[in-house]
């Protein structure tokens, strides 16, 4: 199993961006290596962030995200989430950059991690409240665990590791959110926002006001 202290990381990159992107690629795919895949198994990972600022994404990269996989035997991945990795079942993740992006910086276990979806359903909800209606945010469809690979993934979470883990902490910061407010774990806090605030988290997330 993959053991690391991640209080020995820097930061490389903003939340999405092509270093960060790829630092967490490299990172899956050691965790993978380390933990010995069933030679039978096919799985993928990939997170892919829609609306990513300007900045971060470029003719050169219009996609903002990653991925890493296991088949035939072969674990791989990188920065950018190919057809071949999507065509294989496992966790592919889809949402708006800044639903997720600040929150994605803090450190958590288990319960943080329950902590983090509470929150993010609470702005979703405090969201719609606000425009008028159902803001799409983003999903995972189908989700595939098998349990070769939460055993690997999650391989010291609780103690801070385990790759949600490392990606926080490979994260620097974004500068839309150091006004805005936010829950503990790091997730905005719509009903606590000015309106002008609630107006440019609207449109960082792609969505159109009510």
């Amino acid at each position: 199993m993959f053991d690391i202290d991640v209080s020995t990381l820097d930061a490389v990159g903003e939340f999405g961006s092509q270093a960060w992107c790829q630092t967490c690629a490299e990172y899956g795919v050691k965790i993978l290596e380390s933990a010995g895949m069933p030679e039978d198994l096919s799985w993928a990972f990939s997170e892919t962030y829609t609306h990513a600022p300007e900045r971060l994404v470029s003719a050169d990269r219009p996609v903002s995200g990653y991925y890493f996989m296991v088949h035939n035997g072969v674990v791989s991945g990188g920065d950018g989430v190919p057809d071949a990795c999507l065509n294989i079942a496992g966790f592919h993740a889809k949402f708006r950059w800044a639903f997720l992006c600040n929150q994605s910086a803090t450190l958590y276990g288990s319960a943080g991690q329950k902590q983090r979806g509470l929150d993010e359903a609470q702005l979703a909800s405090d969201m719609e409240a606000h425009l008028g209606y159902k803001p799409e945010m983003g999903g995972v469809p189908s989700p595939v665990w098998p349990q070769p690979i939460i055993v690997a993934l999650s391989h010291g979470a609780e103690t801070g590791g385990g790759l949600h883990n490392i990606a926080a902490s490979l994260q620097s910061a974004s500068v839309e959110f150091a006004e805005l407010p936010k829950t503990d774990l790091g997730v905005p806090l719509f009903s606590h926002m000015t309106d002008q605030q609630k107006a440019d988290f609207v449109s960082l997330c792609g969505l159109g006001a009510a």
